[in-house]
């Protein structure tokens, strides 16, 4: 037989190209964070994983909701979109992934709202479980300078997401350190009969991992107050539940945005894949 290196074996045809077919017992809703940097570039911020799911055979959802506004508004707006998608498609439970300030609204949703029945499982993904200083810092601006740019944070959101009022700088006040903490986890009590996963990031200053230079600023001030983080969140603020891993992904690396190098898309991708086939291996 000829050597069939080089162009021929390049064009080599696979009998199966297509990708491989995923199944899970439930379907998965992706519930977004804070912001709407996301939304600025593609249709919702969690839509890149969401069709990547779909890709592999997936029933996967990923909703917009307000950006902009309190713990408890968001979570409303997540309840009233379980029990949409839920009579709509005939779906009994739905393994929830919640990303960062989402893991929060799913957390108050469960334990205020009464959605238990439809949850199968909540996996969180660098949500501030114990607050951010991130927050805490962007609290101590100058009240005159915060209020001016929260009022246009708020304008625009009001414009783009037209189904609630956004408040921005409301709504970081319940993301610091003090408020998580103090207030809202004493006051949300933890499901008993649903697993709880999470995942934490660490990229930048006390890791390997090279971040964008825009984010160095707030990555090194994280650090000096609460250790290891992805820019936004720490990884002790991060762990909750059955923490499962570390990640070597920015905050918005992890949702695709801001993805600079192929090993970063690489590990997004891997990500993803993983948190899929650990739910496939808990029967979910």
């Amino acid at each position: 037989m000829k050597d069939r290196s080089g162009l021929l074996k390049r064009l080599e045809l696979k009998e199966y190209p297509q990708p491989e077919v995923w199944s899970l017992r439930h379907p998965i809703l992706l519930c977004h964070g804070f912001g709407a940097i996301g939304s600025l570039v593609k249709p919702s911020p969690l839509h890149d994983p969401c069709m990547w799911m779909r890709e592999h055979g997936l029933w996967a959802f990923a909703p917009n909701i307000v950006p902009y506004a309190p713990i408890e508004v968001r979570a409303r707006s997540w309840a009233r979109i379980i029990t949409e998608l839920s009579q709509r498609h005939s779906i009994a439970k739905f393994n929830v992934i919640a990303h960062s300030m989402g893991g929060l609204d799913m957390r108050y949703a469960l334990a205020h709202l009464g959605i238990e029945k439809k949850i199968a499982s909540l996996t969180t993904i660098a949500t501030p479980h114990k607050g951010t200083y991130l927050a805490d810092f962007v609290r101590s601006t100058p009240e005159v300078l915060s209020e001016r740019i929260g009022d246009i944070v708020d304008w625009f959101a009001d414009n783009v997401y037209i189904k609630e009022r956004n408040d921005a700088f409301g709504s970081v006040e319940q993301l610091t350190r003090t408020y998580v903490q103090e207030h809202f986890n004493p006051s949300t009590s933890e499901p008993t009969n649903i697993p709880l996963f999470s995942y934490s990031a660490a990229v930048g200053k006390g890791t390997n991992d090279p971040l964008n230079p825009v984010f160095l600023f707030q990555n090194n001030l994280i650090h000096e107050k609460e250790g290891p983080n992805d820019s936004f969140v720490s990884v002790e603020s991060a762990k909750w539940g059955e923490h499962l891993e570390t990640i070597r992904l920015s905050h918005l690396n992890q949702i695709n945005v801001q993805v600079g190098t192929k090993e970063a898309k690489k590990r997004y991708l891997e990500f993803w894949t993983s948190l899929v086939q650990h739910l496939k291996s808990r029967g979910l």
